[in-house]
């Protein structure tokens, strides 16, 4: 099978497990020290991802250079981003627990939270893409991870759409639109980077290794720890060993 295909593929996979999480909050009402502790678990097994499977790999790769340049490059382009889809509403995408804005309390609000989903998505795709075009095949840990992380991503942020009064047309779409572009944005990077130096490899990793780790600053875990003080910090290295296994087995 191509290699585009394999990276389109395995990016759609994790993108779906969004969904798997929107079905969850839209038909199952999930304790908020639930939610807090699965978001929790998600963040901890990214961390170990980035640390691992992307960072690590990159610097032994492309060199320190190209590594720490494209973390401050890929953190401050999403920091940016973001900033600007909170002032249309988008702040509080991930929350779980009422505080995300309806329609009615800003207007364009909507598609503010759409377009910060997808913002948070694309980067695990582009590095699914990459793992591809640098081994021949998809990086099971990495997939695995991302997909468990996908799920309670899924979970939060669809509760609070649905407490917010979005219809169910909105937030499904959402989440299947993701997952579409999802293996959309892995194509591209296996066509676009096929023939790339290590280095530059290693600069595009590490930009959505850094938009990664700045969207675990800036929505996951506030969105545990608002939700439950006692045991985040638990729950996290729970998640963080348990990709930091994935990785010694893979």
């Amino acid at each position: 099978m191509p290699d585009f295909l394999v990276a389109g593929g395995a990016a759609l996979l994790s993108g779906s497990m969004l969904v798997i999480g929107a079905l969850v909050a839209w038909f199952v009402k999930v304790p908020s020290s639930a939610t807090a502790g699965i978001m929790a678990f998600g963040a901890g097994v990214l961390l170990s991802t980035l640390a691992y499977e992307l960072v690590q790999d990159a610097n032994e790769g492309g060199g320190v250079t190209a590594t720490i340049a494209g973390c401050l490059v890929g953190a401050i382009a999403y920091v940016i981003a973001d900033t600007v889809l909170a002032r249309y509403g988008a702040q509080h995408r991930k929350r779980s627990a009422g505080l995300q804005a309806s329609e009615g309390d800003k207007q364009g609000s909507g598609t503010a939270i759409a377009v910060g989903a997808l913002l948070d998505g694309i980067p695990e795709s582009l590095v699914l893409g990459l793992s591809v075009v640098a081994t021949g095949g998809v990086s099971l840990p990495l997939l695995v991870a991302f997909g468990l992380s996908n799920v309670p991503e899924g979970l939060s942020a669809s509760a609070g759409m649905k407490q917010s009064g979005r219809s169910a047309r909105y937030v499904f779409g959402v989440w299947g639109s993701i997952a579409v572009a999802s293996g959309i944005a892995a194509m591209l990077g296996t066509f676009m980077l096929a023939s790339a130096s290590e280095s530059t490899i290693a600069f595009v990793t590490t930009v959505a290794a850094g938009a990664i780790l700045a969207m675990l600053s800036n929505t996951m875990i506030p969105e545990a720890f608002a939700r439950d003080r006692t045991i985040t910090g638990l729950i996290v290295t729970v998640g963080f060993l348990t990709a930091f296994a994935l990785h010694e087995l893979g």
